[in-house]
């Protein structure tokens, strides 16, 4: 089978993959809620662990981790170009983000972006960790995941990796700021003055700076609006 053909179908196959809602499925049979009204209503492992359960976040965030990284992977098996990989694992991260199952608005793509960063890059995680610690060393504890990202194609350009491979990082950490965003605007949130919001969004992937605020007022918003729903 030519190396176009495959690309195509593992193109396909990773996007619809990736769109798979697994942190949405188990919110929704494990609290019968819809997780998308909670936190920072992303679709994913973070959300689910600030949210709702913590070893429960982690399984999901696993999970979402290895959907970034089996088609990557599965792809290098097949021998296809780093460029291919790279755009496949593009594809995976663009099917968690905006998932045909949940009208194309899901999660932020963390986890999804470490799996793919991890087989086209496998220093990625070691750097990863060593951006979140420096963050965290210098207390600004916001930030050590942007950091961490952002530290992944800074450091393969000075180890000479293939400029696919470079770029390729550099993409990623873009859709993972354009993601944080471009979220939409809840109506809770159209009070905050717009700089102050994009940049909270930018920073803590929140609308409110303080976490625990902005978390408890979305459960509190969302328990409102169900006993409202079951009183007409």
């Amino acid at each position: 089978m030519p190396d176009v053909l495959i690309f195509v179908l593992l193109l396909v196959a990773a996007y619809l993959f990736g769109s798979i809602p697994i942190a949405y499925l188990v919110v929704k049979w494990r609290y019968k809620t819809d997780i998308r009204k909670f936190g920072s209503g992303g679709v994913g492992g973070s959300n689910v662990f600030r949210s709702f359960s913590k070893p429960l976040g982690i399984v999901v965030g696993v999970f979402d981790g290895i959907k970034g990284a089996l088609l990557v992977w599965i792809a290098m098996l097949l021998g296809l170009s780093t460029a291919f990989q790279v755009v496949i694992g593009l594809a995976v991260i663009a099917g968690h983000n905006w998932p045909i199952f949940l009208r194309f608005n899901a999660g932020r793509g963390l986890a999804t972006s470490l799996g793919v960063c991890f087989v086209i890059f496998p220093w990625s995680i070691v750097v990863f960790v060593a951006g979140a610690i420096f963050t965290l060393l210098v207390g600004t504890s916001p930030l050590p995941s942007l950091i961490g990202m952002a530290a992944m194609p800074l450091t393969a350009g000075l180890l000479r990796e293939p400029r696919e491979v470079t770029l390729g990082l550099v993409v990623i950490l873009l859709v993972l700021i354009f993601r944080r965003l471009s979220a939409p605007i809840a109506e809770s949130s159209k009070s905050i003055d717009k700089k102050t919001l994009y940049l909270n969004r930018f920073l803590f992937d929140r609308d409110q700076r303080d976490q625990k605020s902005w978390i408890s007022f979305k459960h509190k918003k969302s328990s409102d609006n169900s006993k409202t729903g079951k009183s007409q």
